[in-house]
């Protein structure tokens, strides 16, 4: 079966990032494929690379990058980004700041790619706030 997520929550003040997570690992487990992972809204944050895990909880941002590694798409809205400061290089660039804040294995996509996920996964399943 092929799956769509979507997250919405942000990774400080909702647990839907790590519910995504464990799905998706125990997706994949049982051979699901997991094709896009979609962060929306606060779920953008999960993409920010300068956060830091405090000490005994969960790096999200890791676990994420580790899903990516596997070939798993981790597409954040880019409107839902530029509003929250997670940016590219190109958008760095656009709006003249000194640094982009997109984390590593992560990309900005518009919301056609989650419509275009949904169209085609078996399963579209969100993770709200």
């Amino acid at each position: 079966m092929n799956f769509v997520l979507a997250v919405h929550g942000a990774p400080h003040n909702s647990n839907s990032g790590e519910h995504a997570i464990g799905f998706a690992n125990a997706a994949i487990a049982q051979g699901h494929r997991i094709e896009r992972v979609f962060f929306y809204h606060d779920g953008v944050l999960h993409g920010l690379n300068s956060q830091v895990t405090p000490q005994g909880e969960n790096d999200l941002c890791k676990a994420w990058s580790e899903l990516a590694d596997q070939g798993i798409e981790l597409a954040v809205c880019i409107a839902s980004a530029i509003k929250r400061g997670v940016i590219n290089a190109e958008e760095q660039a656009r709006y003249e700041k000194t640094s982009h804040t997109l984390a590593p294995g992560f990309e900005l996509v518009g919301l056609g790619q989650l419509v275009a996920g949904i169209q085609y996964a078996d399963r579209y399943i969100e993770f709200p706030q």
